[in-house]
């Protein structure tokens, strides 16, 4: 396994990000924790997920998971970079949600109870709170800090704007800021390449990319899919509208003799922006086959390939779309 630095901060992760959104909704317990044992065996130490996972089994399932492989002992607490997220709906009361200081201290106390840890190393704000200040949340999580709960302090689906207003408010006092942005981003879906990666590059921070087989799509599409997310109705629409772009994908991958997903994998490894792809394995065979496209190096013919069928905006602003 290779290990880089989160962003422009000290600590190393592995270049694959283990998410757990699946542990509790579609993975049961059992196979969670050989999940994320098999995850340590294979080096990632980098494990990520939200104080609202759990689908079916209830909000926080997912972190009740983990806190209780955690509890197991055996240094798995120490062998691991540990990143939740805060924002969400937790309950229904009028401040159970967002990003003031209030719901911050609150859900992070709830997440570290359910985690069964006395420390969070990557707290991630889930979305932008557009009615919280930058003040009254960095003053919360500089408490946080301050109180040895979180180490650093990450985002999840800001714009660019946001990335640059967050990391000068920290600036004003003297804070780290983030170390790290959550984005949507595959070959299926290059928006962050308009004007979000070179905010993350301008300001240091580590690219943590999510659905980054589109949901599936790029996992293999030309066959029968009866479960996971890749056979919701959502997805199989997506399959009919861009099957021309799929059949010519994996004709693609099948030339360079590398399955689609690894091969989508691989693409985004292949970027310098970015830290670690968010895998979501169910099952200990799904991770495994993971693996693989660390492995993978693609050349140039077959990146040029990739950008024909999956073109995106055209790069960054401005010149994707001016001179």
């Amino acid at each position: 396994m290779e290990y880089v630095n989160l962003g422009r901060a000290g600590l190393q992760v592995s270049r694959l990000c283990l998410g757990t959104m699946n542990f509790g909704s579609q993975t049961g317990e059992a196979e969670s924790f050989a999940v994320m044992d098999k995850a340590l065996e294979a080096g990632i130490n980098f494990f990520d997920t939200a104080n609202i996972y759990g689908g079916k089994a209830g909000r926080g399932a997912t972190e009740q998971i983990i806190g209780r492989w955690l509890s197991q002992g055996g240094g798995r607490r120490e062998k691991i970079v540990l990143a939740t997220k805060v924002y969400n709906k937790t309950g229904e009361g009028p401040n159970d949600r967002g990003l003031s200081a209030y719901h911050i201290r609150r859900a992070c106390q709830e997440s570290l109870r359910r985690l069964q840890t006395d420390h969070i190393d990557l707290y991630q704000m889930h979305h932008v709170d557009r009615q919280a200040p930058w003040e009254e949340i960095w003053q919360a999580t500089e408490q946080l800090t301050r109180e040895g709960k979180i180490t650093y302090v990450g985002s999840s689906n800001f714009a660019a704007w946001h990335i640059v207003a967050a990391n000068e408010a920290a600036a004003r006092r003297n804070l780290l800021g983030l170390v790290s942005e959550q984005s949507k981003y595959s070959l299926a879906c290059r928006w962050v390449e308009l004007e979000v990666l070179p905010a993350c590059r301008a300001y240091g921070l580590g690219v943590i990319p999510w659905s980054p087989l589109a949901g599936g799509l790029l996992g293999g599409m030309s066959g029968e899919v009866r479960e996971g997310r890749r056979a919701s109705k959502h997805v199989q629409e997506e399959v009919v509208k861009l099957r021309p772009q799929l059949e010519e994908y994996e004709r693609l991958c099948r030339k360079t003799g590398e399955s689609p997903a690894d091969v989508a994998l691989a693409w985004l490894l292949a970027n310098p922006a970015v830290t670690a792809p968010i895998i979501g394995p169910r099952t200990v065979e799904q991770l495994a086959g993971c693996l693989r496209c660390l492995e993978i190096k693609l050349d140039e013919q077959t990146m040029k390939g990739l950008d024909a069928i999956w073109p995106g905006q055209g790069g960054a602003a401005p010149e994707a779309y001016a001179w």
